[in-house]
């Protein structure tokens, strides 16, 4: 009699790279890709493989199923299995370093959320943890964590009053309310509202579009940006001179300027 072998479990976070472009789709559609702690590391170790990957110029982000992410999965956390998110133990020390909104928000790669389905919760931190949103007209952005007697645990306070300023963030965030597509689209929390099913058409073409161009200047693009949302003005053009100054040593710039001569599409290779 020959032995059986346990089915093969489906991944719950799956990663893919063609054409530049890495696709990491959480997938867990039972559970409306409800973040749980196997989870968690996954997500975080694919988004720092796309990082550190030369290949890669563009991340796409997305889930399967009706959702994008309902959130942390809380039936571990309310004593129903699984493992629990947050530990009843108190430290005076919490290591947030390597937890995919912190990686997120280090990365040099351009992240765009495709918005299959809702986000709520740890999925909306998630979701505006990214550089750019193209969103389902189906779905909504629920920020329901004063609901549930707790605050935007992953990023939301930080991004929220800087994406939409601090009065329409304060009324999202203390009501936790949830948004339409088309609110979310008219208060720039989104790029772009497509039918559900051309969400991650309109994710790959942004994506190809972005990395037609030199890779290393869109990432030192995003540094600049990133660090001019603290810098004084003069401190950051100071800091843009010093990104500059390498970039047009490398032979991306070289032949981005050949091709512009020649009137031709340039072939960037990331050197």
């Amino acid at each position: 009699m020959s032995e059986q072998t346990a089915p093969e479990q489906t991944p719950e976070v799956l990663y893919d790279v063609k054409d530049h472009i890495a696709t990491i789709t959480l997938n867990r559609p039972d559970r409306m890709n409800t973040i749980s702690v196997p989870m968690l590391g996954k997500l975080m170790n694919d988004l720092l493989k796309a990082n550190e990957d030369p290949d890669v110029y563009v991340v796409v982000l997305t889930g399967t199923g009706r959702a994008f992410c309902a959130g942390l999965d809380l039936r571990a956390q309310t004593g129903q299995g699984g493992q629990a998110l947050i530990s009843d133990k108190v430290s005076t020390t919490i290591d947030i370093r390597n937890t995919p909104p912190t990686v997120l928000q280090a990365m040099d790669k351009p992240v765009i959320c495709a918005l299959n389905g809702s986000a709520a919760g740890y999925g909306l931190d998630t979701a505006l943890g990214c550089d750019i949103r193209i969103m389902s007209d189906k779905a909504k952005l629920a920020a329901a964590f004063t609901k549930v007697g707790i605050v935007p645990e992953s990023g939301g306070t930080w991004f929220l009053p800087r994406l939409v300023g601090w009065s329409k963030a304060a009324e999202i965030i203390f009501t936790g309310r949830t948004l339409t597509a088309e609110q979310s689209l008219a208060l720039g929390l989104v790029s772009h509202v497509v039918p559900a099913d051309k969400v991650m058409d309109e994710a790959l073409a942004l994506a190809r579009e972005i990395a037609d161009n030199a890779p290393l200047a869109v990432q030192a693009s995003k540094r600049m940006m990133r660090m001019g949302l603290s810098e004084p003005f003069g401190e950051h053009v100071h800091h843009v001179y010093l990104q500059l100054r390498p970039l047009m040593q490398t032979e991306d710039c070289k032949e981005g300027m050949m091709a512009f001569m020649q009137k031709r599409k340039p072939e960037f290779k990331g050197r």
